[in-house]
């Protein structure tokens, strides 16, 4: 076991059976100056190591095919032992075999696994993966502030949650078709935060339809902002399976549409494929199909009966999830499935939206599909309402020319 040294606080434990492998990805991390670089021959060397350093590991980048104890195992026990570390999981095999380990994502308790990547590891590919971890440090369970329902009332009251507006364009033009609204709490003490900071406290509790009617409302009125500079701009809006499971919920978001002259075709309601499980979420969402609303299945391809619940349901609009559209250039699986996804919706004649996208090559490989729309860093991050405008503006080229690629 050896390690380098770098100005950094930050400590990475690098894990595979190849000596060469950990050469590379040591090499790969002292470029991007990440921080000090420990090594182990495999997870049992690794756990060993683990224990005897003063210092906390902060990442932990393994490969998933060693000896003794492959990477799933090491995973596992580093689960079993509560440790609190980031994790990059590796390998050169079946490239579903890290999706099996991606799978395993919402197991890992403090372990939080960024992701993985197909061998050989490039430097640019780590980088993101990086960067994005430090962007998006979405707090681990039991981590962040812990909010009660009165807490989540109180703010509500005060008007501290807003939707903030990620923007979606056409693949063919670059020219922004519409936005997603995503719920934000401006918190006066702990500041911007995330929806998985209060959406798992408001499901299922009398809160939900009246958080909801404030999003919509919110939403709504900066729609009706936009219709002089962005006339053909559509809204997408999260509803939830306590919202459809209210039968006179879908009236009320009819009455909110029409109060602010606004045509239910420039509103798109998205929802789950388990939303719509039971038959009163499934006859609200016809009830809106027929006023005219654009319906989204999001998340397309999570669920265990996407096809089937897409076909006896009037979705005009498929959103594949971004599980299936990051990486896809590299990762054959996903590429096909991503492929199939697009020539259901084709087949279907619904509009197809790529989420998730990332990278310029994923990008193109999207269009290359020919599919609709996309939605993702790439473009834009989530932004405050008055901010779409002047992004409109100032990249307007840069839209252009990606779609022209």
């Amino acid at each position: 076991m050896t390690a380098t040294g770098s100005n950094s606080e930050r400590v990475v434990l690098v894990v595979d059976d190849s000596g060469v492998q950990r050469a590379h990805l040591v090499r790969l991390l002292n470029a991007l100056q990440y921080g000090t670089v420990l090594q182990a021959a495999d997870g049992i060397e690794a756990l060993h190591l683990l224990d005897e350093q003063q210092a906390r590991v902060h990442l932990i980048i393994t490969d998933i095919d060693m000896p003794s104890m492959d990477g799933i195992e090491f995973i596992t026990r580093l689960v079993d032992q509560a440790r609190t570390v980031d994790v990059i999981a590796t390998s050169a095999r079946d490239p579903r075999l890290l999706e099996t380990v991606e799978a395993l994502r919402d197991e890992t308790s403090g372990v939080r696994l960024l992701g993985t990547l197909a061998k050989p590891v490039t430097e640019e590919a780590l980088g993101r993966m990086l960067r994005g971890a430090e962007m998006q440090r979405a707090p681990r369970r039991g981590e962040g502030p812990n909010f009660s329902l009165d807490e989540i009332e109180a703010a509500l009251d005060a008007g501290q949650f807003q939707p903030y507006v990620q923007p979606k364009v056409s693949m063919k033009t670059g020219l922004i078709k519409g936005v997603e609204s995503l719920a934000r709490w401006i918190h006066p003490e702990h500041g911007l935060l995330g929806p998985q900071h209060f959406i798992p406290k408001i499901e299922g509790s009398a809160l939900m339809p009246r958080f909801t009617l404030s999003i919509v409302r919110q939403s709504l009125d900066m729609l009706q902002n936009w219709a002089r500079s962005l006339p053909h701009l559509t809204m997408s809006i999260n509803l939830s399976a306590d919202d459809l499971a209210d039968p006179g919920f879908a009236g009320e978001l009819v009455v909110m549409v029409r109060e602010r002259g606004l045509e239910p075709a420039q509103v798109i309601w998205e929802v789950t494929e388990t939303m719509i499980m039971r038959s009163t979420a499934m006859a609200n969402l016809a009830r809106l199909g027929l006023k005219g609303f654009g319906l989204s299945m999001d998340d397309y391809g999570v669920g265990y009966s996407s096809m089937q619940t897409l076909s006896r349901s009037p979705f005009t609009e498929l959103k594949i999830d971004r599980i299936f559209v990051d990486g896809a250039s590299q990762r054959a699986n996903r590429h096909a499935i991503l492929q199939s996804s697009v020539d259901m919706g084709k087949r279907l004649k619904i509009s197809t939206v790529a989420e998730g996208v990332e990278q310029v090559e994923d990008w193109k490989l999207v269009r290359s599909l020919d599919c609709d729309t996309a939605q993702g860093f790439l473009i834009a991050r989530p932004m405050p309402a008055e901010e779409l405008l002047s992004w409109v503006k100032g990249n307007r080229a840069r839209m252009k020319e990606l779609a022209s690629d």
